[in-house]
């Protein structure tokens, strides 16, 4: 098989061609919180991730499958509607592919989204919660492996992963905006399964106030790689333990619907200035 660098090099290629640009800025990755972004872009170029190689297709509700070129302020800005998660089965070289090309496509920054359980104090249902640092609970690095120095250093430094002054950014637009928005530690668990409410109990204890299946995966390859990271999580419900009914993928998509609104208009606000 050829190297992850020049496979990554041919997807880069194939989205300049497709979307008619050689370079994009920003790219975004939109979870089960953001899925009906795309349709309030006022111009876009979509593209299907098969068209893409390499590109894995979501099998998870709420994860299209599409890739968006379109324009915020001065920042060409790739949307990626819908990810790949660990607890389909894929590999981490996989898991990560679709954000590593796009970041090799120039982009000099990542925003990633996603919904998220709360187990915080103060966290709520509906509320947008900005990522100041996360946990891997997960037991996989997708770092694992030969190192190409070509992407990144053997041994990254994750200071400061969640770039600081993006998020000081957010919480300025949000406050602009009039939109609640606080910060909090994200823990990631492999899923599929929910968290039992003794994980949680565990998470919170380490310090996380948000739990889910996602995002730090893409989150470590893009600090590999020297870009600026920004992520914001929707509580679509309350953790195990916490909440008081059983949890259903169906109520974290109904929630999200709830503060879709909010959630794009900070989203939007945001994009240009980065």
């Amino acid at each position: 098989m050829t190297d992850l660098y020049d496979r990554l090099q041919t997807a880069a290629k194939a989205i300049a061609e497709a979307t008619g640009h050689a370079r994009h800025d920003v790219v975004v990755v939109l979870g089960s919180a953001s899925g009906d972004f795309p349709e309030h872009l006022q111009e876009s170029t979509a593209i299907p991730y098969p068209q893409i190689p390499g590109f894995p297709v979501p099998a998870v509700k709420g994860h299209a499958g599409t890739l968006y070129s379109t324009t915020f302020g001065d920042n060409r800005v790739l949307l990626l509607s819908g990810r790949v998660h660990a607890y389909e089965g894929y590999n981490p070289d996989v898991l990560t592919f679709a954000v590593k090309a796009c970041l090799a496509a120039g982009c000099h920054t990542l925003v990633v989204t996603n919904a998220a359980g709360g187990c915080g104090d103060g966290m709520t249902a509906g509320s947008i919660v900005l990522i100041a640092d996360h946990i891997n609970l997960a037991g996989i690095n997708p770092l694992v492996g030969p190192n190409d120095d070509r992407l990144g250093t053997r041994f990254p430094d994750m200071s400061d992963t969640y770039t600081p002054g993006l998020r000081r950014l957010a919480l300025e637009v949000a406050a602009e905006q009039d939109i609640a928005l606080s910060e909090g530690v994200y823990a990631w668990f492999l899923g599929p399964t929910f968290e039992t409410p003794a994980e949680v109990e565990m998470a919170r204890r380490l310090g996380a106030d948000l739990v889910g299946m996602s995002t730090v995966p893409e989150v470590i390859c893009a600090r590999h790689m020297g870009r600026n990271i920004i992520g914001l999580s929707v509580v679509t419900n309350l953790a195990a333990g916490i909440a008081t009914h059983r949890l259903t993928h169906e109520d974290v998509t109904a929630t999200a619907n709830l503060v879709k609104e909010d959630f794009r208009r900070l989203l939007s606000g945001l994009l240009p200035r980065i």
